[in-house]
């Protein structure tokens, strides 16, 4: 998020540190989850139809694509809540600054979520090639 300066000043008070701080964790969770989705990508096309067969079960195959899915709707989310913080500059009392930070910390929330899920899918896909694949040894 570009319009608000994320540079913290000594004369900041503690409400504009906090929404700066917000700003620049959104930007790393954006850049984050853009960063998983070409993973995924990557994930499912080594889950082809052999390695499939090696594995002798595609469920893994098929919960990196709803995978996928969650995350490309986990970016838009993010994207869509970026774009909606323009006006944080704005707020004039407390109240309209607890919405902001009580809407931070649900997206910190669904975002922490997400990353368990996705890397918990990834260690059991890692786990399951592990003890599929043996070095050929070269004389």
């Amino acid at each position: 998020m570009t319009s608000l300066n994320t540079k913290i000043y000594d004369h900041d008070n503690d409400v504009d540190v906090t929404h700066k701080i917000n700003t620049i964790e959104l930007d790393n969770w954006i850049n984050h989850v853009k960063y998983i989705r070409k993973e995924l990508t990557n994930l499912i096309n080594l889950c082809n139809e052999d390695l499939n067969k090696k594995l002798d079960n595609d469920s893994v195959y098929v919960r990196f694509q709803k995978r996928e899915v969650e995350n490309e709707n986990l970016f838009n989310a993010l994207t869509k809540y970026a774009a909606s913080r323009t006006n944080i500059s704005e707020c004039e009392d407390t109240q309209c600054d607890m919405v902001y930070i009580t809407e931070h910390e649900s997206y910190r929330r669904s975002y922490l979520y997400h990353l368990d899920k996705y890397r918990r899918l990834k260690d059991e896909f890692f786990n399951k090639v592990q003890g599929q694949f043996s070095l050929v040894k070269f004389n």
